[in-house]
């Protein structure tokens, strides 16, 4: 019987000829956990795990496990500029997912570098809080976000807390409360937004919101008791760009993304890393991808 990641995998198999089939390359702008949960290296994990060549550009150093955040230093510019131009000048990278950026000025490096080399998709996860509750992402860069680099994307992934420091609207309660927020995240000019209910954590299932210009639809899946949800986000978020670059639509690469967020957090107790909030199981299918 099939793993559930053979299948996606078989999917995209099915949806492409042999001819057609070449090297998706994932670039991840973020910062590096060195617990090794989340950010950098959760994203080349989640790539990886999901069938495609993932590299880096890496824009911060974080001092991290899964309790916590005790330290972060940003990377000086001209290095954030130089990793972008090395990897955007030699390699074919079809999708690029934006994470962490820590500061207005990385912002506007990776907004130019973008708006430089045109990568065909753009999926930004808003970084702001991670798991532990740490702030990641400087107040004063927020609207240097909103103005410079989400307004290129094709999806933004925020979580409920996110979503409130973009449109300046309490944090969502309900799903009630998701739909109300739905206009302002409009407003914020990128493609599409999934607005993530992950926080409702009274709720059976895990509903995510798809807004799209002219329509919105819940995206749900069960919820699973686990305490190891670190870098669930970053995860996600890597996980729809790799599909976006394996030729999927929007619709499916953030349904692909969907199982396979949720899959690795079904599996995330097979898991035993650190005292705090433990890492998502991103190859609970072991070597199912390897062609």
């Amino acid at each position: 019987m099939a793993s559930p990641i053979q299948s996606l995998h078989s999917e995209y198999l099915s949806q492409n000829t042999i001819s057609d089939l070449t090297t998706p390359i994932v670039l991840t702008i973020a910062g590096s956990d060195s617990g090794g949960g989340a950010g950098i290296q959760a994203d080349i994990k989640a790539m990886s795990a999901t069938g495609s060549f993932a590299c880096s550009v890496i824009t911060a150093i974080t001092s991290q496990n899964t309790q916590g955040v005790s330290a972060i230093f940003p990377i000086p510019l001209e290095h954030v500029a130089s990793q972008l131009d090395a990897v955007f000048t030699d390699l074919n990278i079809v999708a690029v997912k934006v994470g962490m950026l820590a500061d207005s000025e990385i912002i506007k490096i990776v907004a130019e570098k973008i708006k430089q080399y045109q990568p065909k998709h753009l999926v930004i996860d808003p970084v702001m809080v991670a798991t532990s509750g740490d702030l990641l992402l400087k107040e004063s860069a927020i609207s240097t976000l909103k103005a410079e680099l989400i307004p290129l994307a094709d999806i933004i992934t925020p979580n409920l807390p996110e979503g409130a420091a973009l449109t300046g609207k309490p944090v969502p309660e309900s799903e009630s409360d998701m739909q109300d927020m739905v206009e302002e995240l409009r407003a914020l000019g990128a493609k599409s937004v999934l607005l993530k209910g992950g926080h409702l954590e009274k709720d059976e299932n895990s509903n995510d919101l798809l807004i799209l210009p002219s329509s919105s639809s819940l995206i749900s899946a069960k919820r699973y008791p686990t305490k190891n949800t670190h870098g669930t986000g970053c995860t996600l978020s890597s996980a729809i760009a790799s599909f976006l670059a394996q030729g999927n639509e929007l619709n499916q690469a953030v349904n692909l993304g969907k199982k396979y967020i949720s899959e690795a957090i079904a599996h995330a107790d097979e898991l035993h890393v650190g005292q705090g909030h433990g890492p998502v199981n991103h190859f609970y299918a072991g070597h199912a991808n390897v062609r």
